[in-house]
Order: C-alpha cells, then sequence, then structure tokens
C-alpha cells in the first residue's frame, strides 16, 4: 500500500488574490438607522464609535473602514450607498470579515440577506450577526440564518401594518397625511390646513379657464411653457399629463380625497394608484376653492368625454393592433418598443421593433439599442414559453387556478341582473311621473324637479351596466384564453409557432435589450416577464445573420407603422 502524507490546512488567513498569508484579518463594521430621528441619530454614532473601539483594540485585526448608511430603510439594499460600498470592497479582497449589530440592521428583506451571505461567503468573507451570534463562515446550512431573517423581515412587516393603521386613523379623523401642497395651494403646518396662493391660484384660474372653453391639454401645456408659468416645483417645462392632473384634482373645489395611492408592500415599497384596493377618505369642503364647483364638473366632464373618445378610437385601434404593442420597453433608457418596417416596398422588407427614444431624439438618446426583428420575438417566445412549461409545471398550474378562482369569485351576472331591475324600475317611475303631470296631479315645476333627478339616475345606471358589460366580454375572453391555454399546457406537443392569444394570456412584459455576465451590452438579448412571476431570458443574437448584424439603420428605409 502506498503510502500518502497528509498536509495540513493552515490556519492563517490566505488573500486569495495573491495567495499570500495575512498577519492580520481585515475587519470593517456595517451600522444602520431607519430614521433621521435625534433618538436614532444617536444610536448610530454609537454603533460607529463602539466597532470603531472593538476593531482597533484587537491585536489580531486590521481595521478597515465603518460603513454606515442613515435615514434609510433596510428592506431594500439597493437604496443604500454604504451597505453597496461594503459588497463591492468586499468582492474586491480587502475585507475578510464584517461586524454587524444583527439581522435586522444587515437586512430585513430575507432574500437579500440570503444572497449577500452566500456572495461574500463564495468570496471567503465572513458576516458576524452579535445579536444573534452567528458567524457564515463556521455555521452549520442556512436554515438558522434563513429563520432569523425572515423574522426579521416579518418585523418590519408588522411595523409597516401599525403604520398603515396608524394613518388609516388619522385620515378617518379627516386629518391630512403626506404632502397635501399643490399648485395654487400652500400647507400651513402650524393649522394644518391648505391656505390659498393667490399667485399660483392665477395660474389654476387660466389652466380651467381655456380648458372649459375648448383648448385641449396638449395645447394649454405649450402654452403655459410659452409664457413662462411654473408648476409647484419651479419648472417652466409643462407636460399635457401634468395639465390633465390639475384638471382631475378635487382640491380645487375645496374638497380632499385621501388614499389615492397605497404601497404595495414593505419590502418592494411600490406605490400603486388605489382602484378600490384600499380604502379612501373623502372630505367636502375641506378648504377654501379656487375654481367653482360648476366650472370643475364642467372640466371633469370634458375630460372624461376626451378620455372615452380617445381609447374607444385610436388607442383601440393601434395600441392592440399587434400582438407586442404596448407590451415592450427598452432596457437602457426604459421607452417604449415600436413597430416599424424596413425596406418598405421592396422585396427585402421585414418588421422590426426599436426604441421610440432613439427614434424620436437621434440614436445617440438610447446608443445601446439596436432593432429587432418581429420574427425573431415570436420565435424567442415559443422557445420560452416552452422552457417554462417544461421546467415551471407547479407554478404555471397554481397561476392558472389562481385566475380561475378569482374569476369565479366575480358574480358579474348577478350585478348585471340587478342593475336590470333598478333600469326598469326608474323607468316605470319616469312613466308614472310623465302619468300624474299630464292628468294635472303634479304642477310643472316639481314635475321637472323630479323629472331631472330620475333621468339622471338612470344614466348612472346604463353607464354602470355598460361598464359591467363590457368586464363580463372581456372575463368571457380570459376564461376562453385560460381554457385554450390550460389544454395546450397539459398536452405534451410543445408550441411550435407563435400564438398571439398564448402570448397575451402569459406574458406581462418584454424586455428588448441587456447585459450578459461579463457586464457587455447585449442588445439582442430578450427578457420575457410571465404573469406567474417568472423570467426567462432568451438570446436573440443567435438567430440573427452576419449580414443582419452589421446593417446599419442608416441604411435602411422604413416607415412608421405604429403611432408615437
Amino acid at each position: 500500500m502506498r503510502r500518502v502524507e497528509v498536509i495540513q490546512a493552515q490556519k492563517e488567513k490566505i488573500d486569495r488574490n495573491t495567495g499570500k498569508t495575512l498577519n492580520k484579518l481585515r475587519v470593517a463594521a456595517y451600522c444602520r438607522v431607519s430614521t433621521d430621528s435625534d433618538e436614532q441619530m444617536n444610536s448610530y454614532q454609537a454603533q460607529v464609535n463602539h466597532y470603531t473601539d472593538l476593531i482597533k483594540k484587537n491585536k489580531e485585526w486590521e481595521f478597515v473602514d465603518i460603513y454606515a448608511d442613515s435615514g434609510i430603510s433596510g428592506t431594500q439594499s439597493d437604496n443604500r450607498d454604504e451597505f453597496q460600498r461594503m459588497i463591492s470592497d468586499a468582492s474586491n479582497g480587502l475585507i475578510d470579515i464584517i461586524i454587524t449589530k444583527s439581522i435586522s440592521r444587515f437586512a430585513r428583506n430575507t432574500m437579500d440577506t440570503l444572497k449577500y451571505v452566500r456572495m461574500l461567503k463564495d468570496e471567503n468573507v465572513a458576516i458576524i450577526f452579535e445579536k444573534e451570534n452567528i458567524n457564515t463562515l463556521t455555521m452549520n446550512g442556512e436554515m438558522l440564518l434563513t429563520i432569523l431573517s425572515s423574522l426579521a423581515q416579518q418585523e418590519s412587516e408588522s411595523l409597516s401594518a401599525n403604520t398603515k393603521m396608524g394613518l388609516k386613523m388619522k385620515m378617518k379623523r379627516g386629518e391630512l397625511v403626506g404632502q397635501a401642497s399643490c399648485l395654487g395651494y400652500d400647507y400651513d403646518k402650524e393649522k394644518k390646513k391648505l391656505i390659498i396662493n393667490e399667485e399660483e391660484s392665477k395660474i389654476v384660474k387660466y389652466i380651467f379657464n381655456r380648458y372649459t372653453s375648448g383648448i385641449g391639454c396638449f395645447v394649454l401645456a405649450r402654452e403655459l411653457t410659452e409664457k413662462g408659468y411654473k408648476t409647484k416645483k419651479g419648472n417652466t417645462t409643462w407636460s399635457d399629463s401634468s395639465v390633465r392632473g390639475i384638471i382631475k384634482n378635487e382640491k380645487y373645489v375645496g374638497d380632499l380625497l385621501m388614499g389615492k395611492t397605497f404601497t404595495l408592500d414593505p419590502i418592494s415599497k411600490r406605490r400603486l394608484d388605489n382602484f378600490g384596493e384600499e380604502e379612501k377618505y373623502y372630505i367636502k369642503n375641506n378648504h377654501e376653492a379656487i375654481i367653482s364647483r360648476e366650472q370643475f364638473n364642467k372640466a371633469k366632464e370634458i375630460l372624461e368625454k376626451r378620455s372615452r373618445n380617445h381609447n374607444q378610437g385610436r388607442m383601440k385601434k393601434h395600441s392592440l393592433k399587434y400582438a407586442f404593442s404596448s407590451m415592450m420597453k427598452c432596457a437602457y433608457c426604459g421607452g417604449n418598443i415600436t413597430r416599424r418596417r424596413w425596406h418598405s416596398g421592396t422585396d427585402k422588407q421585414k418588421d422590426v421593433w426599436f426604441c421610440t427614444t432613439a427614434i424620436r431624439k437621434g440614436k445617440k438618446s438610447c446608443p445601446e439599442c439596436k432593432a429587432v426583428e418581429e420574427k425573431i420575438i415570436e420565435n424567442a417566445f415559443v422557445k420560452a414559453f416552452n422552457i417554462l412549461c417544461r421546467d415551471n409545471k407547479t407554478i404555471v398550474e397554481e397561476f392558472l387556478e389562481n385566475i380561475e378562482k378569482e374569476l369565479q369569485s366575480k358574480d358579474n351576472k348577478k350585478l348585471l341582473n340587478k342593475i336590470d331591475g333598478d333600469i326598469r324600475n326608474v323607468e316605470n317611475k319616469i312613466s308614472k311621473l310623465l302619468d300624474l303631470h299630464l292628468e294635472d296631479k303634479i304642477d310643472k315645476e316639481n314635475y321637472e324637479e323630479k323629472y331631472t333627478e330620475l333621468k339622471k339616475e338612470l344614466q348612472e345606471l346604463k353607464t354602470e351596466k355598460k361598464e359591467l358589460d363590457i368586464v363580463e366580454d372581456e372575463e368571457k375572453t380570459i376564461k376562453e384564453r385560460i381554457a385554450s391555454f390550460r389544454k395546450l399546457f397539459q398536452s405534451k406537443e410543445p408550441l411550435v409557432e407563435f400564438d398571439r392569444e398564448v402570448f397575451k394570456t402569459v406574458v406581462e412584459e418584454v424586455i428588448i435589450g441587456g447585459y450578459k455576465e461579463d457586464g457587455s451590452i447585449d442588445p439582442y438579448m430578450l427578457t420575457f416577464i410571465f404573469k406567474t412571476g417568472l423570467t426567462s431570458k432568451i438570446d436573440g443574437h443567435k438567430q440573427i445573420s452576419k449580414s443582419e448584424q452589421n446593417a446599419g439603420l442608416q441604411k435602411c428605409t422604413y416607415q412608421e407603422d405604429e403611432p408615437r
């Protein structure tokens, strides 16, 4: 039997970049407080002093730095500059140990905690959590860390829920929550109410007067810009959306609506428009009005009418014209992707999708983007969909079941039947009212007053019925799509060609362009974001010939195939 000599492992720390033995361990600390209050700032300074002394007093340690974020939430790591600087330094081999007070100081997001612990572990960098007495390099497995970081995340969610409840109670009492001031008003902190700003109110009156006289938001925005009027933030460039926002704002008639938006969750901190998911609080005659209620209602009526016409006309015609319309974004500038036709009218004619920013403002405004042929996107989706069905069957099945449950929970048929009954009831009342008037049992004044009231009620019911009919039709279409998709999903045969209905059913968004693992730009990367929450990256570049790769946009003639 051959003799094997065992070479013992070194206890000393080795610099993996140079292979040299380190005499001292390079140690840093991370501190964070989530608010700028005096009490929290004292805690923040105490943490900094504590770790500076702790590291410098240890003869086996070499002090690197104190990385400290103040007044920043721990639920997400991306917005913590010092945290990101520390991770970068650790990845570059400048740190051996990171000390922090607790898991909740490091991150209150379980996913972030595990992500960075694993990343640093790969770099042979230890994290010591003092409170939990955990050293990530010596611990066995991740179970304990997962449980503790989940508890930290739960604590964050509990605090958020308590804060949310407190804000709701304030709104129920009629107290202003958040920044309530807008163009035309200033917020008086002492009196806790909105006070008219005389100079700004002139701009508000101008907007409403011009709009109710027939001038549209786009033209109005141009007029305001030309006149040099300033927005609330002091900008002199106006957009049609900012004008539209003023026309819709109930504050100008003295009312106040709170709860227009809500935070989706304490981790992502995404704020969404409140379409009824959360409670809203409306206070009538809360403060002095700038615009009369009559003029405000007139402006609102014009706005709604134009929006209806716009949605039913141009948007319906064009936004749904192609499968990828309004579904794609540029990875580099965030702009929309629109359809173009290259070499129009020739035998080389083909349809491509290209960044609108580069089209409108020139290639210099988004130099990384490239036009991607429509056929390539279609083929890439077929590939992404088949991978989804093959590798994520459980998640897809759960997604389908959730949609079906949601559709089943909405009983629009009952609601439609009720509205139909209400409409018949109001129509009978109008008929009886007319009979009473013809029989001289009710005078003209009372008749007209009651008739106007009933006609308004009837119109509102018919509008509600029309909206429910649209929803019912949409849900019927969705049910048909789901049934078709389930049939396809449960079959063993993969998708062989692009199917628009399948695409619309399962895809939330498509990102054109991206970055490779080495950080280099890949303008032909296609990222499909599915409604299940899964994403799939497909390399579209492999499907492009060398001649197509070398072709420049300037050499191609194209016509606009989708409105800007």
